[in-house]
């Protein structure tokens, strides 16, 4: 009777329980560009790159659907005994083409060896011609995608791309300020897949087709984290990727956009606080640009925060050359949209100016003519002082490029008026540098561009430069005779030094005898 109960129950087929077994996803690192892809005749995408190159070893093993009569290997990867290619889209009805996308999406979660060239060719390149499939698909899709989809395309993303990278010694160099232009950028070996797998996300996610209120579920706060930690990567294809998706995503999922950037300032905090070491410090400076140029007005108060609490301090760390451009960038979008954080970005600049780095103070001075570009008169009066306090400062450095470039403001019609206007201030407070320029300073050009100033003050305002002269003149009169009387009274100090120790007599000192040894 028992026999005959179960026999009527209904029994799962083979297929079923083949589709069902563990699947396997896997971490593995990435870099490059959607330029690298092509067309092949048969209308489906390619790449230029050669199968089989190689990634790092920080891979990860998951499972997956498609992976039937998979073995765990000794080092970690599972290799999948019927790893075989799926139909294509036009070998099936429209019907069915969601679906078998998912089975292609899941056939790509499996992440391979690419430190080894030679192994699993075949399987290395259905994976590449399946992504290619995939992207192609859509780019072309002419209907809206399912949540499963969705769902099944932004695990696969995470299980190719997401991983951590391993502290190379070429970082140290960052924090030391050292040039790393000159040298060979680190080229991730698993690109060729990598690349294909960032244009599908970025076609996925710049697609009409593609219903943010669903997206968001999948691209969520903790999918936006970690495509910001691959940031961090060495190689400027894969960056150059992110910033375009990060770009994408913040103009699709305006949920997620007050997330986004405080997620951007808390790698800015990490990176000008603890660190100073991050890869991606430029192009994440460069999405900002971008933002900020589409903050409306007026500009709400946790936008001023972050340009106090983020991007002034980002000018504190070494290796400021490496994003500057960005950074000024960034900084002159404020200055632009509300003028009056003029005074606020240029006392920012005086707090954080170099005082042994004579290249960051290039920079500095670069980026002070910008903002003084947008900065209005009222604004202009409020800093005025310590600016030109320490403008002169830069007149009177000994490395000729700092001295050349503060003398160059002059060569700014804006810049320049500005002065004129306010030139009783300016003049008595720069005119000192400028005079000792004009005697002592060792460069030729330098030599010949203070010459120039001091004679835009004379022809601007005759009375006023001769007044301010004279002042001089007697101002380093008096620091000579004041430097006189110290040399007189270090030479009586030093006299009266030599009679006492040869009289064995204590020395008094501002007239007062040393204590002597028995009373303490």
């Amino acid at each position: 009777m028992l026999r005959q109960i179960l026999n009527k129950l209904p029994r799962k087929s083979s297929s079923k329980k083949a589709e069902n077994r563990d699947t396997l996803y896997s971490n593995a690192p990435t870099n490059s560009r959607s330029s690298d892809l092509g067309t092949s005749k048969s209308g489906n995408l390619t790449t230029s790159f050669p199968p089989g190159n190689s990634v790092p070893d920080t891979v990860k093993s998951y499972s997956n659907k498609n992976v039937r009569g998979a073995n765990l290997k000794p080092n970690g990867f599972v290799l999948s005994s019927s790893y075989e290619a799926l139909p294509g889209f036009r070998d099936v009805p429209n019907a069915e083409k969601q679906s078998l996308f998912i089975k292609k999406v899941s056939l790509c979660c499996v992440v391979f060896d690419f430190t080894d060239p030679t192994k699993h060719l075949k399987e290395k390149e259905i994976k590449r011609q399946t992504l290619l499939e995939l992207v192609d698909y859509v780019t072309k899709a002419n209907g809206k995608f399912s949540e499963a989809l969705m769902q099944e395309l932004v695990k696969m993303v995470s299980a190719n791309l997401f991983r951590v990278f391993t502290p190379q010694p070429r970082e140290n160099k960052v924090a030391d300020g050292f040039d790393l232009e000159e040298e060979e950028p680190s080229m991730d070996p698993a690109w060729p897949h990598l690349q294909v797998v960032y244009e599908l996300l970025l076609r996925f996610v710049a697609s009409p087709e593609t219903d943010a209120k669903l997206a968001k579920r999948y691209i969520d706060h903790s999918f936006i984290l970690k495509l910001l930690d691959l940031f961090d990567s060495e190689d400027p294809r894969e960056r150059e990727y992110l910033k375009t998706i990060l770009h994408r995503v913040y103009g699709k999922f305006m949920v997620h956009r007050p997330f986004i950037r405080k997620a951007i300032n808390n790698i800015f905090y990490r990176f000008i606080f603890e660190t100073e070491k991050h890869n991606g410090i430029s192009e994440l400076l460069e999405i900002l640009g971008s933002i900020i140029n589409g903050f409306a007005l007026p500009l709400k108060e946790e936008h001023k925060l972050f340009l106090v609490r983020a991007l002034i301090p980002l000018h504190k760390p070494k290796c400021l050359a490496m994003y500057h451009q960005q950074l000024s960038y960034c900084i002159t979008q404020f200055v632009e949209k509300d003028c009056k954080l003029a005074d606020t970005v240029i006392r920012g600049l005086l707090k954080y100016w170099p005082i042994t780095n004579s290249s960051k103070e290039v920079l500095f001075l670069s980026e002070l003519e910008e903002v003084l570009e947008a900065t209005q008169p009222s604004e202009f009066q409020r800093c005025m002082v310590p600016l030109f306090r320490q403008i002169a400062n830069c007149l009177n450095s000994s490395h000729f490029q700092v001295a050349e470039r503060a003398l160059f403001l002059w060569n700014n019609d804006h810049i320049e008026n500005l002065i004129r206007q306010n030139r009783k201030v300016i003049l008595p407070i720069i005119l000192p540098a400028l005079e000792k320029n004009a005697r002592n300073h060792w460069n030729q050009a330098v030599h010949s561009l203070t010459l120039n100033v001091r004679k835009i003050f004379n022809e601007l305002d005759p009375e006023l430069f001769k007044e301010c002269l004279l002042q001089v003149q007697e101002d380093e009169s008096k620091e000579g005779e004041v430097a006189a009387r110290r040399e007189s009274t270090w030479k009586r100090l030093e006299e009266v030094a030599a009679k006492k120790a040869a009289s064995n007599e204590p020395v008094l000192v501002f007239g007062k005898a040393p204590p002597s040894t028995t009373s303490l």
